[in-house]
């Protein structure tokens, strides 16, 4: 399977919170999770296998079922992300705040 951008894995609900029952309740099958969910067995899978491809979940075959787990390793991507962000947004803010003790007119 090709990569898949991380974010765009985790833009649809679905993944995001089959991600939350992989992460809360460890490894899963694509029966067990759509029986948590309100979706089908097959869409649990195609979920399961975008995942897998954003290096966000991994699968292990254990007899007849394959077993899938959250991966941290695929969040690495979107928290430098957000690492940046939050750096450019700091930035911004302490300029604001040195602006707004410097007063009107004092730049």
């Amino acid at each position: 399977m090709a990569e898949v951008d991380p974010f765009v894995a985790l833009a649809d609900p679905t993944r995001r919170r089959i991600v939350e029952l992989l992460v809360g309740s460890g490894p899963s099958t694509a029966t067990v999770l759509a029986g948590r969910l309100a979706i089908t067995r097959q869409a649990v899978a195609k979920h399961l296998q975008l995942l897998a491809g954003a290096g966000i979940a991994t699968s292990e075959r254990v007899g007849r079922e394959t077993r899938f787990e959250a991966s941290l390793d695929g969040f690495g991507d979107i928290q430098e992300w957000i690492g940046d962000v939050e750096r450019r947004w700091a930035t911004r803010l302490s300029r604001l705040a040195a602006s707004v003790e410097d007063g009107p007119g004092r730049t």
